[in-house]
C-alpha cells in the first residue's frame, strides 16, 4: 500500500509567526465527557487532526451527535443514551478511547470498552482506570478482549491514584468524569496535575459539577444530580508549541508563536534556556530565536511541572546539534526512544543505555529516508529534516496527523521547505 510522506530540503531559516492549536490532550477527554451533559455543548480551539476524528466517529456510534459549526468548533449533542459500546475497530486507534469508560459508567450505568490503542511507545497499562472504577462502586469483567463495567450508582470515596511512573493523566481523567456524577464527595490522590487535566475539571465545573483542587495532586470531587451543556474554549497545546520552539531554534530562526502559555511550559522553557534558545513573552504569546552555539544538557521527563516526555524526542534532535555531549532519560515511558535509530540514520551520534539515552552533538545532520513510529518521533524526524542538509523523506507521517494540525502548512508559511506527497511513501 501507497503512503502519504514528507518530503524535506533543509536548510532554510524560519521566520515569521506561527498559531498554536487547542490542546488534543485537552480536547479528547473533554469530548468524552459531553456523554454526561443534558443539553448542547460547543467546543471551540478543537485542533482538526485524526485522534480528534477519531473520537468523534466513537461519540457518534454512543449517540453523541457531532457537528463541526466552524473550522475548530464543535457541537455535541446526545441524543441516544441506549449504546454503551465503544468498539475495538475505532477504540485500537488511540488509546484516548479510555475516557469514554468514566462518563459512560456514570450516566448509563454500563461500559463495554474494548482495550485501547495508540502510539507504540511503552506499555501504559489500563489498571490504575480499573481501580478508579472500581473504587467508585463498579462491578468490572474482562469479555473478550473488552473492559465491561456496571453500576447502578457510583458512590463518592477516597482513591490512591499512583502507579510505577508516577499519576496518570487519561486516569485522572476518567476518575473526575465519573465521581462528578456520583453520590457524595470523591478525594483523588496522586492525581495529575497536567494543565489538560485542570481544563477538563474547568470545563466540568462550567457544566454544573463541583471540582476543586485542578492542579494539584488532591482533586476534590463533590457528585451532582446533573450536568448541562455550556460553551467551552481549548486551551493552547503546550507540545506543538515546544516542537515549533525547537524548530526556531534548530533553524537559528525566529519565530512569533501566539496563542501559547508559557505558565505550562516552564520545565521545557528552562531547558532551552540552558541550551542557548531565548523565549521572549509577548502580548499574544512568544518569540523565539537562538544562539548560534547551543550548550549540551542532561533531563530528565517528569509528571507536570516536569519536563514532558512528550517533547522528548523533539529535545533529542535539538541536542545533535550541540557542542558537547547531552543526556536525557525518561522516566515515564522508558522504552520511549525508537526515534534513535532513524536519527542515526541521519548522521547523528546516540548511544542508548536502558531508559537514558547519551548524545554526542555532531556539526550536522544529513538527508536521509526515516521512518516514524509514534507520534513525537514523528514530529523529531520532521524537525531533523528541517535543518538537515539535503533532502529527508519521512515515511509513515500518519502518525504526524494524529496530533498535529496542518503541521507542513504552518512551516511552509514560516519558510520550510516541505511537501506532502499523498502517496509514493513506505
Amino acid at each position: 500500500m501507497s503512503l502519504p510522506f514528507f518530503e524535506i530540503n533543509g536548510g532554510n531559516r524560519l521566520r515569521g509567526t506561527v498559531r498554536i492549536s487547542g490542546a488534543k490532550n485537552a480536547a479528547l477527554p473533554i469530548m468524552a465527557a459531553s456523554i454526561l451533559c443534558e443539553g448542547e455543548v460547543v467546543l471551540r480551539d478543537i485542533p482538526r487532526v485524526a485522534d480528534v476524528e477519531s473520537l468523534c466517529e466513537l461519540l457518534q456510534k454512543l449517540g453523541v451527535e457531532t457537528t463541526w459549526i466552524e473550522d475548530n468548533a464543535l457541537r455535541l449533542i446526545v441524543r441516544d443514551e441506549m449504546n454503551c459500546k465503544a468498539e475495538y475497530d475505532i477504540v485500537r486507534k488511540m488509546r484516548a478511547s479510555i475516557c469514554v469508560l468514566g462518563p459512560l459508567i456514570a450516566k448509563r450505568q454500563k461500559a463495554q470498552v474494548s482495550m485501547p490503542g495508540g502510539c507504540a511507545i511503552g506499555d501504559r497499562p489500563v489498571n490504575l482506570h480499573l481501580r478508579a472504577m472500581e473504587r467508585l462502586g463498579a462491578d468490572l469483567d474482562l469479555v473478550g478482549g473488552d473492559i465491561v463495567a456496571r453500576a447502578k450508582k457510583l458512590v463518592g470515596t477516597e482513591m490512591f491514584l499512583g502507579g510505577r511512573f508516577g499519576s496518570t493523566v487519561l486516569g485522572t481523567a476518567n476518575a473526575m468524569m465519573a465521581a462528578a456524577l456520583a453520590d457524595g464527595v470523591t478525594v483523588i490522590e496522586m492525581a495529575a496535575c497536567e494543565p489538560e487535566v485542570a481544563d477538563l475539571a474547568n470545563f466540568l465545573n462550567q457544566c454544573g459539577a463541583s471540582i476543586s483542587g485542578q492542579g494539584t495532586p488532591r482533586i476534590i470531587v463533590e457528585g451532582v444530580k446533573e450536568l448541562h451543556g455550556c460553551e467551552y474554549r481549548i486551551i493552547p497545546d503546550r507540545i506543538e508549541a515546544g516542537t515549533f520552539m525547537v524548530a526556531a531554534a534548530l533553524t537559528n530562526g525566529d519565530l512569533k508563536i501566539e496563542n501559547v502559555r508559557l505558565d505550562h511550559l516552564m520545565a521545557f522553557v528552562d531547558c532551552l534556556s540552558g541550551v542557548g534558545v531565548h523565549v521572549e513573552k509577548t502580548t499574544l504569546g512568544a518569540e523565539v530565536t537562538s544562539s548560534r552555539r547551543l550548550e549540551p544538557v542532561e533531563v530528565t521527563t517528569q509528571p507536570f511541572p516536569g519536563f514532558p516526555t512528550d517533547l522528548q524526542a523533539q529535545l533529542m534532535t535539538l541536542l545533535c546539534l550541540a557542542d558537547g555531549n547531552s543526556v536525557i532519560t525518561d522516566k515515564i515511558f522508558p522504552d520511549r526512544f525508537m526515534h534513535v535509530p532513524e536519527l542515526a540514520r541521519m548522521g547523528a551520534q546516540l548511544r542508548r543505555e536502558g531508559g537514558t539515552v547519551i548524545i554526542e552533538g555532531v556539526k550536522r545532520l544529513i538527508g536521509a529516508p526515516v521512518m516514524a513510529s509514534d507520534l513525537r518521533a514523528s514530529a523529531a524526524l520532521v524537525l531533523a529534516g528541517l535543518v538537515a542538509r539535503g533532502t529527508t523523506r519521512v515515511n509513515r507521517i500518519y502518525h504526524l496527523a494524529r496530533g498535529y494540525e496542518r503541521m507542513d502548512e504552518k512551516l511552509r508559511a514560516v519558510g520550510g521547505d516541505i511537501q506532502l506527497h499523498p502517496e509514493g511513501g513506505v
